[in-house]
C-alpha cells in the first residue's frame, strides 16, 4: 500500500529540486524527508532518483512515476474535500489559470463572486499567456481560448465569441479596405503564438466560404492581445481579435471594424480539466457556474 505522506514528499522534492528545499517547504527535517524518500524506494522496489554531490535528478522510472504520483494526490485531495463538504460550501484550493485578457475580464471577475458563495475556498489565479502543464503545475482548471490542441485532458464548453479586424481611424483613411484581397495586402499585426496567425475560412456576404490567407508576413508580432490591440490604436496596422476585447475601443471611436459584413470564424472557450476517473466538487461547480454566468451576462 502506497503512503501518501510518502508520495507527497516526493512530490516536494522533485518540485524543490534538493532535499533540503523540500525540508524547508514541507517544515520538516531534511532526514525525515531522506528517510521517507528510501522508504518509498523499498516500497515501490524502484530507484525514483539519482543523488550526487552536485545535484538531483529523476531516474527513468522516477520520470514515469511523478506525474501519475500528482495524479494521485490530486485525487486523494479532492477525495478528501468532497467528503468534507458540508453546508456552508467548498472547501479546500481552486487553482485556475487563464490568459491575462479573458482573466481579468471575465474569469477574475467570475471567481470572486464565487469565492463570496464559497468563503471556505481559497482560490489561486494565475494569469498568463504561456499554456501550462495541468498535471505538472497543479491546476484545477484552465480557461482556453480558440482551437484545442490533441489533449489527454477533458474540456468543458463555456462560450464563443466574434473576432473583427480592426485598425485605427487614421490607419484606415490613409488605406481604405474594399474587399478581402486588400485586406490580405495589409500590415498585419500577429499572436506570436498561434502556428497559422494569418490564415482563416470566412464567410463572404454572399454566404460562401472562402481561404481567406495573408501571404506577407506579419510587420508586428507580440505575445499577447492586449499589445495587439495597443499596437492597432497606435495605427501600426491591422490586427484580429476578440470581440469582447475590442468592443469599448470600437464605441468610443478609437478603432474600426474593417469589412464588417464579412464573418471571420467564432472562437471557442473552453474549461480544461485533468481527465481523473473522480473530478472533484469544487471543478464541476465552478465550470457550471462559470458557464451560467457567461449565459447570463451575454
Amino acid at each position: 500500500m502506497l503512503n501518501l505522506q510518502r508520495l507527497t514528499i516526493f512530490a516536494a522534492v522533485v518540485e524543490a529540486g534538493s532535499f533540503t528545499a523540500a525540508a524547508t517547504a514541507l517544515g520538516q527535517t531534511k532526514a525525515v524527508v531522506s528517510f521517507n524518500i528510501k522508504q518509498l524506494e523499498v516500497d515501490l522496489g524502484v530507484s525514483l532518483l539519482m543523488r550526487t554531490t552536485r545535484r538531483l535528478s529523476l531516474t527513468d522510472t522516477g520520470e514515469r512515476f511523478y506525474p501519475r504520483c500528482l495524479r494521485l494526490l490530486e485525487e486523494a485531495e479532492n477525495l478528501q474535500e468532497d467528503v468534507q463538504q458540508d453546508h456552508a460550501g467548498l472547501s479546500g484550493i481552486l487553482r485556475i489559470t487563464s490568459t491575462p485578457e479573458y482573466g481579468a475580464q471575465v474569469v477574475v471577475p467570475a471567481l470572486a463572486a464565487f469565492s463570496r458563495e464559497h468563503p471556505q475556498l481559497r482560490i489561486q489565479h494565475v494569469s498568463s499567456s504561456y499554456h501550462a502543464d495541468l498535471i505538472a503545475e497543479r491546476f484545477d482548471i484552465a480557461i482556453r481560448l480558440g482551437q484545442l490542441a490533441d489533449s489527454s485532458l477533458r474540456a468543458a464548453p463555456i462560450d464563443s465569441f466574434a473576432i473583427l479586424p480592426v485598425a485605427s481611424p487614421a490607419w484606415v483613411a490613409e488605406r481604405p479596405i474594399k474587399n478581402l484581397a486588400q485586406l490580405a495586402q495589409a500590415a498585419w499585426l500577429a499572436h506570436s503564438r498561434l502556428s497559422a496567425p494569418l490564415s482563416w475560412q470566412v464567410v463572404t456576404p454572399e454566404q460562401q466560404a472562402v481561404l481567406f490567407k495573408v501571404e506577407s508576413p506579419p510587420v508586428i508580432m507580440a505575445d499577447s492581445a492586449t499589445a495587439l490591440l495597443a499596437f492597432a490604436q497606435q495605427g501600426s496596422g491591422v490586427a484580429l481579435l476578440p470581440d469582447w476585447l475590442v468592443r469599448p475601443a470600437l464605441e468610443s471611436g478609437e478603432l474600426y471594424v474593417l469589412l464588417p459584413d464579412h464573418q471571420f470564424p467564432r472562437q471557442s472557450i473552453y474549461a480544461l480539466y485533468p481527465n481523473t476517473r473522480h473530478v472533484s466538487e469544487k471543478v464541476r461547480v465552478f465550470i457550471d457556474f462559470l458557464r451560467a454566468r457567461v449565459a447570463n451576462n451575454g
